[in-house]
């Protein structure tokens, strides 16, 4: 497991930090979710999507239902990425950002932190 790249994100005091892996399993991938969980204690949400081969997986963590997995696994799919884990980490700034606002959070975070890879 590598971790290639990351990407913060401010909005409206709510900090968006997307963190792009490499990864060959699913063991990997969950070690990796469960050291940011640790390290990022007052985090609200860490919404992810990896894709490892024929393995998805992908989770809004308590976000409202697909405005933060699947627009991630979305974009790994549309990139053509394997082998990989790219996790959002939500702090939330207290004020409501909506659906729309929050998919675009999610969406922009993932976007940067691919983009910067290649």
């Amino acid at each position: 497991m590598k971790l290639v790249n990351t990407f913060t994100l401010e909005i409206k005091k709510s900090k968006f930090i997307a963190y792009y892996y490499i990864v060959n399993s699913k063991e990997e991938a969950d070690t990796i979710l469960d050291n940011l969980k640790k390290e990022h204690k007052k985090a609200r949400h860490i919404p992810y999507a990896y894709k490892i081969d024929n393995l998805i997986k992908k989770s809004d963590d308590k976000e409202p239902s697909n405005t933060a997995g699947t627009p991630i696994y979305n974009l790994i799919i549309q990139n053509n990425l394997n082998n990989v884990l790219i996790c959002v980490v939500r702090y939330f700034g207290g004020i409501k950002l909506g659906a729309g606002p929050l998919m675009r959070a999610y969406l922009n975070s993932a976007n940067e932190v691919i983009k910067k890879v290649d």
